[in-house]
């Protein structure tokens, strides 16, 4: 295992020498994991298990950057302050990566970026609750090596050599809790992990019932890649990125394997996610079966239903989607259809939940933005999952389904490569100043671009509007909210896609399905207002292209601020990277508390050693359980099994 760090001083030539007896192989350009390359002071690497090259940069005899780049282009997107290269023989192991740290490893369960600052505080497995004092040199035998350096109660440090980075992460609790720290050489933290170990054991029990259960009933195993889904595939006007390749093979070995799929596809705004489903749709059409799309909105079916038409008119797929913008006779017939098995895809939102929707022979489901539905909902597409297949698109998944999928209760699959030449949108969160507002409009309209307006309530909508027209005489706008009818709503939304509105002033109808390439800059008014999740998928509404975009979140400067709304929005500018999306559903975590993950009981035990140490020991305990699989299917229970608290 080779260890490299920001700062680090290390010969090129060690370097060198390490890579090679590691298994990398020398070649002039990288293009495939575990290749390697050398340009002057430059190393080029591709670890195994991961979905993109290192670049590592030399100053003499220190490293003074570590980057992700495009193999293709040689484009940088990513900077890590440290890497960590397992040997490339033979090697499965999947990729995490922190924004401090990137890791090629299988131990630690949350694979996701998350950022880590001097005076954050640490989970150590074995030592647990430290403060993080930073990258430390230290003797390790007879030479200074890198450590971690984590402070203890009483002032005590510990330094962890940085080859045993895998067994300390990132405290994540909930917010107003602060963990003490832990004292060296007690017995305490035993304790309070055993503790957290056993409310653990009880959650496997439950998670792994309700999996069995599904497992127990025979799925549909789908027939291999006919010629048509290749033409479909090689259609595809993109390149894929690699994360979405691998995400393409797992849901067609899900599909293909004689068990309902239950798999969460996670991406960040515009990586790619829906190509996935569409791919996964065509190939249960194929044989014959029927595919839904659920969608939380009427805009975003819109959206969906004009993909699904447009990639698949060469092939004889009937696609329909079923709107409250149709009359009552064309829904009528659309469902007649639909249950004679006439429609091979349908599109809709929770209207396909209503009584009269009869399939002939559903064969999968896709969920886009679970975190949408209520409570309703979910317990009906819980009743789903035990029978067919159920694919989940998030680009920020509900904590509780976040939490399954890390600990491997449920299938998942991690989108984490940006399109090429994506830029990550440029993030402005300032008190409202009409000087800002109609700077940000007019340079937009400059290039050619058009902008979005937010208001969090309809009542506020046409006021926003009219001083917007008076700061900006020329520009075109218009007006979009839900309480439009439904003809003027689809009218004002298909002239914002022509290019025939500069500025649309919207309520968060457009937070999910708007998919407009020239529309590049957002504004949202009151975003104190809106919760950090829908902030997120707000500002994916642009950066879609390659043109540089710009999100503006303003507040109202008489407004006093909560604690709360001042975490969302510092979140916000925090995580305004590429690949974001798991970093806001895990602060969304903290700041929203017990309520959206499993019970008070569980709350505790999360509080007591972190979110990721907990996840480590939930999924230890999947695993035990899942080597004596009997007593899920009898149903009988384990004897410290403890009724956990219903949660939605």
């Amino acid at each position: 295992m080779l260890t490299l760090c920001r700062n680090q001083t290390i010969a090129l030539d060690e370097v060198s020498r390490g890579l090679t007896a590691a298994g990398y192989r020398r070649v002039a350009k990288v293009a495939e994991p575990g290749d390697w390359s050398r340009r002057g002071g430059i190393v080029d690497c591709f670890p195994e298990g991961f979905d993109a090259p290192v670049r590592i940069e030399w100053d003499d005899q220190t490293i003074h950057a570590i980057r992700s780049f495009y193999p293709e282009t040689g484009q940088p997107f990513h900077d890590h302050q440290a890497v960590i290269l397992l040997p490339a023989e033979g090697i499965t192991h999947k990729r995490l990566r922190t924004q401090g740290w990137a890791i090629a490893a299988e131990a630690v369960p949350i694979e996701q970026f998350v950022d880590v600052e001097v005076g954050d505080l640490m989970v150590h497995v074995t030592h647990g609750i430290g403060r993080y004092r930073g990258l430390k040199k230290a003797k390790l035998g007879d030479r200074l090596v890198d450590h971690v350096a984590l402070e203890y109660a009483e002032g005590d440090l510990l330094y962890i050599p940085i080859d045993e980075i895998s067994l300390i992460q990132k405290y994540v609790g909930f917010e107003g809790h602060r963990p003490a720290l832990s004292k060296l050489g007690s017995k305490m933290w035993e304790r309070i992990k055993e503790r957290a170990r056993e409310g653990a054991r009880s959650v496997a029990f439950e998670l792994l019932s309700l999996q069995a259960r599904r497992l127990s009933r025979p799925g549909f195993a789908s027939k291999p890649d006919t010629e048509w889904q290749k033409e479909l595939e090689g259609a595809f006007a993109y390149p894929e990125t690699p994360g979405q390749l691998h995400a393409i093979a797992e849901v067609k070995a899900d599909l293909e394997a004689a068990r309902p799929m239950d798999r969460l596809l996670c991406g960040d705004v515009g990586y790619g996610k829906t190509e996935v489903a569409l791919r996964a749709a065509f190939k249960v059409c194929m044989d014959n079966r029927q595919v839904a799309v659920l969608c939380p909105t009427t805009i975003l079916a819109e959206q969906h239903a004009a993909t699904f038409r447009e990639r698949l008119k060469q092939f004889p797929v009937n696609v329909r989607m079923l709107s409250r913008f149709q009359s009552g006779a064309a829904q009528d017939q659309i469902l007649k259809d639909l249950k004679a098995g006439q429609v091979d895809v349908i599109i809709g939102t929770h209207r396909l939940f209503s009584a009269d929707v009869e399939f002939k022979n559903l064969g999968l489901l896709v969920v886009d933005e679970e975190q949408r539905f209520g409570v309703r909902h979910k317990e009906q597409l819980k009743r789903l999952r035990a029978s067919i297949d159920v694919l989940t698109m998030s680009a920020t998944p509900i904590p509780r389904t976040l939490y399954m999928a890390l600990t491997g209760a449920r299938s998942m699959s991690l989108i984490e490569t940006p399109p090429q030449k994506r830029l990550p949108v440029k993030t402005i969160v300032s008190g409202v100043k009409d000087a800002l507002v109609r700077e940000a409009i007019q340079r937009e309209m400059d290039r050619d671009g058009q902008v979005f307006a937010v208001y969090p309530w309809v009542r506020g909508v046409e006021k926003l509007t009219r001083h917007l027209q008076t700061l900006l005489p020329k520009a075109r706008i218009q007006v979009a909210h839900g309480q439009m009818p439904s003809r003027a709503l689809e009218s004002a939304m298909l002239k914002f896609m022509r290019h025939e509105i500069d500025v649309l002033v919207s309520t968060s109808i457009i937070e999910s399905g708007i998919d407009i390439p020239n529309a590049n800059t957002l504004l949202v008014f009151r975003a104190e207002s809106f919760g950090l999740a829908d902030l997120y998928q707000l500002r994916g509404r642009v950066g879609r292209f390659t043109r540089q975009a710009y999100a503006y979140f303003f507040t109202e400067p008489a407004a006093a601020l909560t604690r709360d709304a001042e975490k969302r929005l510092d979140a916000l500018e925090r995580f305004s990277g590429l690949g974001a999306g798991f970093k806001i559903a895990l602060e969304d975590l903290q700041l929203r508390g017990a309520g959206n993950l499993l019970g008070t009981q569980q709350h505790g035990h999360i509080c007591a050693v972190g979110f990721d140490l907990y996840c480590r020991l939930l999924k230890s305990e999947v695993e035990r359980l899942q080597k004596d699989g009997s007593s899920l299917l009898t149903g009988s229970t384990p004897p410290c099994y403890i009724a956990p608290s219903q949660t939605t």
